[in-house]
């Protein structure tokens, strides 16, 4: 029965299939990854915050982060940056690590080369200009990247950067608890934390987090500390690792 059904298939099924699928092979094969996470043995995380809209919780979570001594990443955008240059500037002299987050946070893969090159050199001056801080990080607007974009970020001698564990804190509808269980239950080795600057219940849910992470034995560092800053490679998860000959 199983022999007849496939004779009756119409011509070129398989053809049509085994196209798609080399396809899609390729395609993986082939895509550019940035860094999700990255591939250690030790217990060490990182926590970020993307820094688009609003500043009414980045104390709060500056004094969160100084209470539990640990040092963040901020992704920060030139649209923050103009409205809020003291705190940008704050962020900095408490020995916190600033990323580059674009120039209008856009969604760069509707971006020519040469836009994408103009929102980095704008949002990495910009950050230069304001906190005197020279950023090697980019993390993606929205997330969203294709291979142009990442290889441009990379030829820039700059780092891409996504995220393992992503705290959904700009959900409305999430409550403390919703964020902390997400963090600390996705918790792993490696991991890469996303939160917002601005989140309704971030500063809150930070301070329950590092709390729990500490009692996991983590350690919290900021994402230039964590990846391999030699040569290295993405594997298709995202998992960055040394580099092998």
């Amino acid at each position: 029965a199983i022999a007849f059904f496939v004779l009756m298939l119409p011509a070129g099924f398989f053809n049509f299939n085994m196209t798609e699928l080399t396809g899609a092979v390729s395609a993986a094969v082939n895509k550019i990854n940035p860094i999700y996470y990255v591939h250690i043995d030790e217990p060490k995380i990182s926590i970020s915050f993307d820094a688009t809209w609003g500043a009414e919780h980045t104390q709060t979570i500056l004094d969160t982060l100084d209470k539990h001594q640990v040092k963040a990443t901020f992704f920060l955008t030139n649209i923050w940056l103009k409205e809020y240059p003291d705190m940008a500037k704050e962020i900095a002299q408490r020995g916190h690590e600033i990323g580059m987050h674009s120039a209008s946070h856009p969604h760069m893969n509707d971006l020519s080369a040469e836009a994408i090159q103009k929102e980095l050199l704008d949002n990495k001056q910009m950050i230069q200009e304001v906190t005197g801080y020279e950023p090697n990080l980019f993390r993606f607007p929205f997330g969203e990247y294709n291979n142009q974009s990442v290889q441009i970020v990379k030829d820039t001698g700059l780092y891409p950067i996504q995220w393992s564990v992503d705290s959904l804190d700009w959900k409305e509808e999430l409550t403390e608890a919703d964020i902390v269980n997400r963090v600390v239950e996705g918790l792993h080795n490696g991991a890469i934390i996303l939160c917002h600057n601005n989140g309704t219940h971030t500063a809150e849910a930070i301070d329950q987090i590092l709390t729990a992470a500490e009692q996991k034995g983590y350690q919290v560092k900021p994402i230039g500390q964590l990846i391999y800053t030699g040569a290295y490679e993405v594997d298709v998860q995202g998992g960055q690792k040394p580099k092998t000959e």
